[in-house]
């Protein structure tokens, strides 16, 4: 075997990810075809040993070494305890680390006493794309089932235990879902509720709004600093949270769930402004789409909590594929159909609930298709800022073209929101307080 950087034969050569993992005992490498799933279970059975990958910062470090930029470096790192999988050729490879993008040319598979071959790779499945409503809910039944020792015998809804919405929160969402509600309507709700009275004055006050003068009242806050659209959003987004608390063991380096949130809406609502479509989409719908748009998240770690850990290995050993495929292979379920089932039995607007439901293929969102089109866009963009988890991947060009935006209000847009990362930041920590 040698190991070469890649070069003017790569295109002649098959396509391996690299994977690092660890245990008590050490380091151990594993490659197996790029697009495939890596199953720790199997990999766990072959190694005889407890692996998980490591972290992401740590495997960039890693990769970033001197050493692994020079010949002898590269043949010294294959030298390492070495998992192969079966469905990979015996010719040349080349290999790539998604953390690090490390990249190198095998002209042959390694084979020393510490390589081991057997099959840990799988072909990802791709989650079923159906109608919303009662295939979802099928869906969400099925692996309710699978995972837990409870039967369904009831309604879903009172099967996932998910706490109710307090009275005050039930009418911000009436009046979300009420076009002809306004400023008189909403600001006596928030006046009845101390715990809403004080996350509105917090928010007003907050250095991202920088308000001038002093915020002095509930109708100075909500009138004068926030506006209607605002104010409600964020209401029902902190609604959510309180439903449910953050999922303990996430995936290491993900980002932070009310960044990612308050980043997507952001982003969100600045796009649909900017659209010059006949039918534009209502900005302060398109802001709460983002800022709910990774809810079932949250439920699957309320439903499925001693799988959770498990599910954010395996995130973490395979960042090549869109996490709503690895949910389906390890709990049979994405969080886009259970967060978009669990709104709309709350319901919420169908706008959101279809952005939420189809974000990841906004051709089936039907008539709302306009939100689910602007998520899919706003999240792959902020990807490539950091700012949003999943791989990055390339938008379609002609999706800026279809929601009525030119490349360069895109640009502009994101650079708002990269802009005002750090007051965003402090508006995400509001939200962290408050759930």
């Amino acid at each position: 075997m040698s190991v070469g950087v890649p070069g003017l034969n790569e295109e002649r050569s098959a396509t391996a990810r690299l994977v690092l993992l660890h245990d008590r005992a050490g380091k151990v490498l594993a490659l197996l075809p790029a697009a495939a799933l890596l199953d720790l279970n199997r990999l766990c059975q072959l190694a005889g040993r407890e692996l998980q990958p490591v972290k992401a910062e740590d495997t960039r470090r890693f990769f970033e070494q001197p050493a692994l930029a020079t010949a002898a470096g590269r043949e010294q790192l294959f030298t390492l305890p070495l998992l192969l999988d079966e469905a990979l050729p015996a010719s040349a490879l080349s290999c790539q680390e998604p953390y690090s993008g490390w990249q190198c040319l095998l002209s042959a598979l390694p084979a020393h006493e510490r390589v081991l071959k057997g099959r840990f790779g799988s072909t990802p499945q791709v989650p079923a794309q159906v109608s919303a409503g009662l295939a979802d809910e099928t869906v969400i039944n099925r692996a309710v089932e699978r995972f837990t020792s409870v039967r369904v015998r009831q309604r879903l809804q009172d099967l996932l235990g998910l706490p109710g919405l307090s009275e005050s929160m039930r009418t911000i969402v009436q009046l979300r879902s009420n076009p002809d509600a306004g400023v008189d309507d909403l600001v006596p709700v928030v006046k009845r509720d101390p715990s809403l009275s004080a996350q509105v004055m917090g928010w007003a006050s907050s250095p991202y709004y920088a308000a001038p003068g002093k915020v002095r009242s509930i109708e100075d806050a909500v009138i004068r600093v926030l506006g209607f659209d605002l104010v409600i959003n964020l209401a029902v987004g902190v609604a959510m949270g309180k439903v449910l608390s953050l999922p303990e063991d996430t995936p290491r380096g993900s980002v932070y769930y009310w960044d990612q949130a308050i980043s997507t809406a952001t982003l969100c609502e600045l796009l649909a402004r900017k659209s010059s479509l006949d039918e534009r989409p209502r900005p302060g719908l398109a802001y709460l789409a983002g800022l709910l748009h990774n809810f079932g998240y949250l439920v699957l770690g309320h439903l499925f909590p001693p799988h959770f850990s498990r599910l954010s290995r395996y995130i973490e050993a395979n960042p090549h594929l869109e996490q709503q495929q690895v949910e389906q292979e390890i709990l049979h379920v994405t969080r886009e159909q259970i967060g978009g089932w669990v709104l709309d039995n709350w319901k919420l607007p169908d706008e959101v609930c279809a952005a939420v439901r189809f974000q990841q293929v906004p051709e089936q969102a039907g008539e709302h298709d306009t939100y689910a089109q602007i998520l899919y866009l706003a999240s792959r963009l902020l990807r490539v800022e950091g700012l949003s988890d999943g791989p990055r991947v390339a938008v379609p060009a002609v999706l800026p073209a279809q929601l009525g935006l030119t490349a360069e209000q895109v640009e502009a847009a994101v650079a708002t929101v990269k802009a005002q990362a750090e007051e965003l930041a402090q508006l995400s920590r509001l939200f962290d307080q408050a759930s």
